[in-house]
C-alpha cells in the first residue's frame, strides 16, 4: 500500500510549501542590499509576532544555541541563578548553567504542574543576589504551559532578569514579550515558525543589556554584542556568515503568522488542543498535565496499563505513517505526545487521531473506533460556531 508520512511531533513541525519554495531559491550573498532587505523583513516581523520592541539577535543555531547564549551573555562564572525545573528543557537551562559555572539554584516541580510563582517570589525575597531566573513556557518535553506573566510580575520587583524559553510557545500561544516583563526570550524556527531547524532568536531588553556588558564569561560567536553592532549599522547585517535560505524561509514564515492575525493563530491552537483533549478523554485515555490552563501547543497523554508506550510510537509510524513523539528522560514509555504547534489545522489532527485509535485497537486495547474523532468533532463544531457568533 503506498506510504505516506504525517509529522505530528512538537518540533520539528511540517513546512508550508510557501516557506520550503523560498529555501529554494537561488542563494544570494550575505553581504549585499537584498539579503539585508530580507534580514530587516525577518527582524521586524519578528518584534510584531513577539511584541516586543526590544532588540532582536539572530543566530545560526537550533533553539538549544540561542538557551547558551542567553546564559553565555548574561552572566558571569559564580553569578546565582535560579532555573525552574519542571522538564526536559528546564533542566536543560539548569545544565548550561552549570557548564558556564554559574551557581544553580534549581527550583524543581512535578513535571506534570505548572511553576508556582510563589515559590520564585519567595526565592528572590531571601536571596537578594540572584541575577537571573530562567523559565520555560512551553515544556514540550511534559506538555504543560507556564505562566510567564505571572513569574514576570515577580521578577520585576527584584534586580533578577527574567529569561524565557518560548522555542514552543511564541508563534503559537499568546506571548506578550515586554508587557510581561520578559528580558530574554529565546525562540527557535521549527516549531511554531515553520521552518526548518537552524534558526534561533533572542528579544534582549535593556535590564539585560546592563548585565551582557557586564559579564566575564567567554563568548565568540554566540556573542550578543557583535551581534547588536550589526544590527545597529545603516544595512543591518549579522557578525559572521548566516543561515542565508533559513532567514529568507523564516521571513515568509512570519509573514503567514502575521496574515492570520496573532489572536486567531492563537485560538487555532486552542481550537486544535481542546479537539484533542476531547478525543483522547473519549477514549479513556488520560492526559499528562494535571494543570492544563494555556497549553496548546502539545497534547501530552498517559499510556494505558499494560501498553509499552515506545511500542505505540513505533507502531503508529511503521504501519500507518504518523509520526508522534514518545517520552523523554524520566517519563520515556509513560506518555506519548501530540504536535499540533505551527503549519496545523484541524484536518491534520484528525489524521493523527484516525491512526491512533487504529493502533490502540491493534495493540489489543478495547476502544470502540471512531469515538475519539466523534468527540474531536464535536468539539470542533462547538468551538467553531460559537467564533461565528
Amino acid at each position: 500500500m503506498l506510504r505516506k508520512e504525517y509529522l505530528m511531533t512538537p518540533g520539528p513541525t511540517p513546512i508550508p510549501p510557501q516557506v520550503s519554495l523560498t529555501e529554494a531559491e537561488p542563494m544570494i550573498h550575505h553581504r549585499t542590499p537584498a539579503y539585508t532587505e530580507e534580514f530587516v523583513r525577518l527582524l521586524e516581523g519578528l518584534k510584531k509576532v513577539l511584541l516586543t520592541e526590544k532588540d532582536v539577535l539572530v543566530f545560526a543555531a537550533s533553539g538549544t544555541g540561542a538557551m547558551e547564549a542567553a546564559v553565555a551573555n548574561c552572566f558571569s562564572p559564580g553569578d546565582r541563578v535560579m532555573v525552574a525545573v519542571g522538564g526536559k528543557f528546564g533542566k536543560r537551562f539548569a545544565e548550561l548553567g552549570s557548564a558556564y559555572g554559574l551557581e544553580v539554584i534549581a527550583y524543581e516541580y512535578p513535571w506534570d504542574e505548572r511553576a508556582n510563582p510563589e515559590v520564585i517570589a519567595d526565592h528572590l525575597r531571601k536571596d537578594p543576589d540572584i541575577k537571573g531566573v530562567f523559565l520555560t513556557h512551553s515544556e514540550t518535553s511534559t506538555g504543560v504551559v507556564n505562566d510567564v506573566r505571572a513569574v514576570g510580575e515577580v521578577v520585576k520587583e527584584s534586580k533578577a532578569i527574567l529569561i524565557v524559553d518560548s522555542i514552543s510557545g511564541a508563534g503559537a500561544l499568546e506571548m506578550r514579550t515586554d508587557q510581561w516583563g520578559v528580558d530574554v526570550l529565546v525562540i527557535g524556527s521549527q516549531k511554531a515558525f515553520m521552518t526548518p531547524p537552524g534558526l534561533a532568536a533572542v528579544a534582549v531588553s535593556p535590564k539585560a543589556w546592563e548585565l551582557v556588558e557586564r559579564s566575564s564569561s567567554p563568548r565568540y560567536y554566540f556573542d550578543f554584542r557583535k551581534a547588536r553592532k550589526k544590527i545597529m549599522e545603516k544595512e543591518p547585517q549579522t557578525p559572521f556568515t548566516p543561515a542565508i535560505s533559513l532567514v529568507r524561509a523564516m521571513s515568509v514564515a512570519v509573514e503567514m503568522i502575521l496574515q492570520e492575525g496573532l489572536e486567531n493563530v492563537w485560538e487555532r491552537h486552542r481550537i486544535l488542543a481542546e479537539c484533542c483533549r476531547a478525543a483522547v478523554r473519549a477514549l479513556g485515555l488520560e492526559l499528562f498535565p494535571k494543570d492544563l490552563t494555556g497549553a496548546y501547543a502539545v497534547t501530552a497523554v498517559k499510556v494505558p496499563d499494560g501498553l509499552d508506550g515506545r511500542e505505540l510510537v513505533r507502531h503508529m509510524n511503521r504501519r500507518h505513517g504518523v509520526i508522534l513523539a514518545g517520552g523523554q528522560d524520566q517519563l520515556k514509555g509513560k506518555i506519548f505526545r501530540i504536535g499540533h504547534v505551527g503549519y496545523y489545522n484541524f484536518f491534520d489532527l484528525v489524521v493523527a487521531l484516525s491512526a491512533l485509535e487504529l493502533s490502540l485497537k491493534e495493540l489489543g486495547m478495547d476502544i470502540s473506533l471512531g469515538a475519539g474523532l466523534a468527540a474531536a468533532e464535536e468539539r470542533y463544531l462547538e468551538m467553531t460556531e460559537r467564533a461565528k457568533n
